[in-house]
């Protein structure tokens, strides 16, 4: 199929930047790129929990000058 597009410069740029990379003309770098853009509806993407865990912080570590000053003594400065 052939159109007229228009792209944002960061695009252009990382069109441009496939192109000299691998070599290859603006449809094919174009079209790879949208392809890594699209969904996969076959294998979805997970969605991303971090990991925590309880370390048992003895300190109140909502003001970082009172945990420095605790830490390392009044001369941490």
């Amino acid at each position: 199929m052939r159109t007229t597009i228009t792209l944002e410069k960061d695009v252009v740029a990382a069109v441009e930047r496939m192109r000299r990379e691998r070599g290859m003309g603006v449809s094919e770098a174009v079209n790879e790129l949208a392809r890594r853009g699209l969904v996969d509806e076959k294998h979805p993407r997970r969605r991303f929990k971090q990991k925590t865990y309880a370390m048992g912080a003895k300190l109140d570590l909502t003001n970082i000058g009172r945990v420095l000053e605790e830490l390392d003594g009044p001369t941490h400065r």
